[in-house]
C-alpha cells in the first residue's frame, strides 16, 4: 500500500497546491485499498475477522485525508 509513502511525500510539498495534490493521491490510495478489502471479504477469499481491522483502518484514513483536503482548501 502506497498510502504511507504518498503521505510522506505530501509532507515535503513545496506549496499548498502540491501538498493538496499529494494528499489527494493518499485519499485515492486509501479508498482503493478499502475497495479491494471489501471485495476480499465479499468473495470470501479471507475470513472477515482477518480483514476487518485493516478495512476499518482504511476507512478511517480515507475520512482523515478527505477532511484534511477539505480543511486545506478552505484555509488560506
Amino acid at each position: 500500500m502506497s498510502v504511507g509513502a504518498n503521505y510522506r511525500a505530501s509532507l515535503r510539498g513545496r506549496s499548498r497546491a502540491e501538498w493538496l495534490s499529494k494528499l489527494n493521491t493518499c485519499l485515492e490510495e486509501a479508498d482503493e485499498s478499502e475497495y479491494w478489502m471489501e471485495l476480499i471479504v465479499e468473495d470470501e477469499m479471507l475470513p472477515s475477522e482477518r480483514v476487518n481491522s485493516l478495512l476499518q483502518e482504511a476507512a478511517e484514513l480515507t475520512a482523515i485525508f478527505a477532511a484534511s483536503i477539505k480543511t486545506g482548501r478552505e484555509s488560506k
